[in-house]
């Protein structure tokens, strides 16, 4: 029996790896997440390693770069342009926009895009508004949902923080029936130094994460993997149920 624990309160994708995010009303839910989420990502060309893309946790700048263009996000059109933080709006592919990151960082970098996405650990973030605000409580900080990078944000009909950790196992679907996009919590999110970052100055504030340490380990929201494709709204309730197959694997 599936229960109803809250409800929609944001969506966002993140079309460049460790970019800033668009905020949407609407957003597809394909077998690979959010459609256009993390598609693209700026590999740094001497890097001959497993994980060669240049993120925050190199160039905390990343984050004040803004991708736009390309419709409104949510059919996962991909960006044509990116704002830099001086305000300069440059092709996304471009030779500039390359440049001026691989001079902020310090070694040449492309722009790639990936079919599937660039994932750490899993396609699908979520995370409940009341753990963002707890987290910014213990902080000081002041609450801000960008700092976690969730894919869904969740206003709880019960409000208590941390409460992702009792979904592991289980299933989240999106909407009510039998065709609601529904995603597999496989694992809590271990959060790393990202969470310092502040999305407005790139300013590091160390006290965010050591919050999140204190308080749950280092945890805060949840990873999924999708099993059953479809629409995502801002407003949906979210059912939280037992876990079920995937539909792709079914097919």
């Amino acid at each position: 029996m599936a229960t109803k624990i809250g409800e929609v309160e944001a969506i966002f994708r993140y079309p460049v790896k460790s970019m800033a995010g668009v905020r949407l009303a609407v957003a597809e839910l394909g077998w690979h997440g959010v459609e256009g989420d993390r598609r693209l990502g700026l590999r740094r060309c001497q890097d001959r390693g497993g994980f060669p893309w240049l993120t925050a946790g190199r160039l905390p700048e990343l984050v004040r770069f803004t991708p736009h263009g390309g419709g409104d996000g949510a059919a996962g059109e991909l960006p044509t342009l990116v704002r830099t933080p001086e305000g300069q709006d440059l092709p996304i592919f471009g030779e500039a926009l390359a440049t001026d990151i691989g001079r902020r960082a310090g070694t040449s970098v492309e722009m790639m895009q990936w079919k599937h996405g660039i994932f750490d650990d899993a396609c699908v973030s979520v995370i409940a508004s009341a753990t963002v605000d707890e987290v910014g409580r213990l902080a000081g900080q002041g609450a801000d949902v960008r700092r976690f990078r969730p894919n869904v944000v969740v206003r709880l009909s019960r409000a208590s923080p941390f409460q992702e950790d009792e979904w592991v196992g289980r299933a989240l679907s999106f909407g009510e029936g039998d065709d609601a996009p529904t995603i597999a919590v496989t694992m809590r999110d271990l959060r790393c130094a990202m969470v310092n970052i502040d999305p407005d100055t790139a300013r590091s504030a160390p006290e965010v994460m050591k919050a999140i340490v204190g308080a749950n380990q280092n945890f805060a929201g949840v990873y999924g993997t999708v099993t059953r494709t479809g629409r995502l709204a801002v407003g949906q309730p979210i059912l939280l149920g037992p876990a079920q197959p995937s539909e792709r694997e079914l097919a």
